[in-house]
């Protein structure tokens, strides 16, 4: 794989999604959790989703349940918790692994095109970013402690 557009993710209500449907767009890439003290990014991750989705930006959310058990629920409940609480509509994805021998392939690929601080590849926490250009290929890679709202000048970049 050498895009980000040629693997295909199951949707978080248990569908296929091949990411080829999103080919010539900005993806931003996102594992989430539901019990994080990052939660609040949601909103954040939202207003990007609101502002730029018809400028071509798709916000991708992949909940995680490796950091400390902070996404316990099921897709059913993740989906109406983000829903009601954060009013979330942009993609969300059935539960993945980020890291470790179960890596989601689509997560193991990021991790490989970008690696983390100091050159570790593993996902530290829940909120860890990827943008993805319009060409398929990570353009960089964001710590959870990056605020969504931060990212608006590497988006304005990214979707030309």
């Amino acid at each position: 794989m050498s895009a980000a557009f040629d693997f295909t993710s199951i949707g978080i209500d248990g569908q296929p999604v091949a990411l080829s449907e999103h080919a010539g767009k900005v993806l931003l890439i996102v594992n989430v959790a539901s019990r994080c003290g990052f939660t609040p990014q949601y909103a954040g991750l939202q207003r990007l989703w609101d502002d730029y989705r018809e400028r071509g930006l798709v916000v991708m959310g992949f909940p995680c349940d490796q950091f400390g058990h902070q996404e316990p629920g099921d897709e059913a409940q993740i989906q109406t918790f983000c829903s009601l609480e954060y009013g979330v509509d942009f993609p969300m994805f059935a539960k993945v692994d980020v890291n470790g021998p179960g890596a989601d392939p689509l997560w193991a690929w990021l991790k490989r095109e970008q690696g983390g601080l100091l050159g570790i590849d593993a996902i530290k926490w829940n909120f860890t970013k990827f943008l993805v250009g319009r060409d398929g290929s990570v353009r960089s890679r964001h710590a959870p402690t990056v605020a969504p709202e931060a990212l608006r000048g590497a988006i304005e970049t990214a979707l030309g």
